[in-house]
């Protein structure tokens, strides 16, 4: 019987720099340990408490900035502190392009992580279609750049509310969240502690998979 995969969830707003901050290692530390990536794109979780950066008070707003000062430096990552277009006039179109990305097995965490990357280090505005189109055609081709649609086919939207819907429902409140067989993650900076459960989901997976090949 084959091993089953770890697998790492991402819940994470398309929009939001510690996503942004956070996609790269996330995916060295899920090949590490041989781990599928599953991109969960969503909105503000308002109902467990997630509030719009610009609807926060202005100390929690400068502070924000400072932090992505330091972590800009610290991971040594472009970032526009005031990009041009944030607050995004709206984040759906590059979010469920991503949706739809991965639904037709192509390369969803390049698109994805080229979108974050243009609104924060390019001064790209990921609301406009062409815009999207530009970005997919580069990342995974004209294929890509097919799937940048408004509106999006029902499967697709469907699955943009379910990852809300789920993320609900496992008691997430802000982006990104990683999980890995059920435990949350919050945040790029705890990413070290993502890591040590998939590498313990592999062993348990590996185990569980020898045991039932004997």
């Amino acid at each position: 019987m084959a091993e089953q995969a770890a697998k790492l969830e991402i819940f994470y707003g398309i929009s939001s720099p510690w996503a942004y901050f956070g996609a790269p290692r996330a995916v060295e530390i899920a090949r590490a340990n041989g781990a599928e990536i599953v991109l969960r794109p969503i909105r503000i979780i308002e109902a467990n408490g997630g509030i719009p950066l610009r609807k926060r008070p202005d100390a929690r707003q400068r502070y924000h900035a400072v932090e992505l000062d330091r972590w800009r430096r610290h991971l040594n990552m472009p970032l526009n502190l005031t990009p041009k277009f944030y607050p995004c006039a709206t984040i759906e179109r590059a979010a469920q392009a991503v949706i739809a990305a991965q639904k037709a097995g192509l390369d969803a965490i390049s698109l994805s992580f080229a979108i974050q990357r243009g609104l924060w280090a390019e001064e790209l505005d990921i609301a406009n279609l062409d815009t999207l189109r530009a970005i997919a055609t580069e990342t995974i081709g004209p294929q890509g750049a097919a799937l940048v649609r408004d509106p999006q086919p029902d499967d697709i939207v469907a699955e943009w509310h379910g990852n809300l819907a789920e993320a609900e429902r496992l008691g997430i409140f802000g982006t990104p969240t990683y999980v890995v067989d059920g435990e949350l993650f919050w945040g790029q900076d705890r990413l070290e502690f993502a890591g040590r459960a998939l590498a313990a989901s592999k062993q348990k997976h590996t185990t569980s998979a020898v045991r039932t090949f004997r």
